[in-house]
This record gives C-alpha cells, sequence and structure tokens, in this order.
C-alpha cells in the first residue's frame, strides 16, 4: 500500500463577474484536495504511519577471513555481500557510502578468534573519508585459545552515530596485537545444521537529517 501523493489542483478560471456556478466548482476542486492531504497526514501521523516512510539503509556482511600480515598496521574492514540497499551502499570492499546527507546510525559485529596461547588484543575504530574519527577506537581482549585447533571465539559489536554528507563515507578499521588472532569467517556446521558466520556484519540506518 502506499500513500497518493496529490499534484496541485488546476483551479478553474475565474469570469469577470460574480457567479455561484464557479464558487462551488472552486470550492469542490478545493475540497477534494485538501481531503486528499487530510489523507495523508491522517495516515503518516497514525499509528502505522513508518511504514510510509522510507529512509536509506544498508546491510551487509562478509564471508571470508580477514588477517593481518603486520601488528603496526590498520586494516579496513571488508564486506563482500549486500543483505539490504537503499540509499547506503559498499564501494572499494570496505567503503560505506551515503547517497543522501544525514545522520547515521553504524553498527558492526565481528567474530573475533585468537588462535595463540597468550592473550591478545584487537583494536577496531571508525574512519570517515579515509580520516580516522577522534575517540571512536574500542579494544577488544581475548583469552588464548582452548586447544590446538580451537580458537578462543569473542564477538566484538558497537554502533557509532555519524553525520555523513552525500557521497561521503564511513569505514570499520582495525589492529591486531598479534597476526594470530584475527576476524574468522566459518562455514555452516553440521549435528545440527546451523547458518554461516560471517567475519563482519555491518548495517547503517539514516537517523535524520543533519544537524543545524
Amino acid at each position: 500500500m502506499k500513500l497518493d501523493s496529490p499534484a496541485a489542483p488546476n483551479l478553474p478560471l475565474a469570469p469577470q463577474e460574480y457567479s455561484a456556478f464557479y464558487i462551488d466548482q472552486l470550492n469542490n476542486v478545493l475540497r477534494l484536495y485538501f481531503n486528499r492531504l487530510e489523507n495523508i497526514t491522517r495516515n503518516l501521523l497514525g499509528p502505522d504511519g513508518g511504514r510510509f516512510v522510507s529512509n536509506p539503509f544498508g546491510a551487509f556482511y562478509d564471508t571470508t577471513d580477514q588477517v593481518a600480515v603486520s601488528t603496526t598496521a590498520a586494516y579496513p574492514i571488508t564486506f563482500n555481500t549486500t543483505s539490504y540497499s537503499d540509499g547506503v551502499s559498499v564501494s572499494n570492499n570496505s567503503r560505506i557510502v551515503a547517497a543522501q546527507e544525514g545522520v547515521y546510525n553504524i553498527q558492526f559485529s565481528l567474530q573475533l578468534a585468537n588462535t595463540t596461547n597468550d592473550t591478545q588484543d584487537i583494536d577496531v575504530w571508525f574512519r570517515k573519508n579515509g580520516t580516522d574519527i577522534a575517540d571512536s577506537n574500542s579494544r577488544f581482549g581475548m583469552a588464548p585459545r582452548k586447544s590446538s585447533g580451537d580458537p578462543y571465539h569473542v564477538i566484538a559489536s558497537l554502533n557509532f552515530i555519524e553525520e555523513l554528507l552525500a557521497d561521503e563515507y564511513i569505514e570499520i578499521v582495525w589492529k591486531t596485537s598479534d597476526v594470530g588472532a584475527y576476524i574468522e569467517h566459518y562455514s555452516a556446521p553440521s549435528s545440527p545444521t546451523r547458518p554461516a558466520i560471517p567475519s563482519a556484519i555491518l548495517t547503517a540506518t539514516f537517523v535524520s537529517s543533519t544537524v543545524g
């Protein structure tokens, strides 16, 4: 179901002299137009009005292991699969691009794994247009692996609110204390059959127009 968006009415031309017929005709045209406007307003402001509102959003995930080559380098988190996209998209595998200006809520979850015999840390933070966002870093600590072939697992999850202009982008970036600690993807397990585990999941949703 969609709301009807009425165009401005074509008002009848007024005669040079007073005409009751013209007044009735004009009132009928305006009455129909205002009735349609009232119907839109009532539906939008009613309890089910949200179903008529379309805001930009995107949902993305990755089906690969994301590993580090160096402990002194930062790596953008990549996404190779799009679940939903309307006004938010992935560019260059890692850039979350907003087609429309606005304030966005960006949420992510990462499947972290530690295959080493020591505790490890992974830092995760946000970049905007290639520049680190101040005070956006978080550190996730992991215990040593449980046994050979059985890493320690933990989910890293955060959300962040950021203002974006049209075509600006956000990246999620990570750094590890050891290359044996990384972001891992798991194929669908069995006994019982369960869904696969993406290495990274991200959603971006429009919150409001830009501040000011």
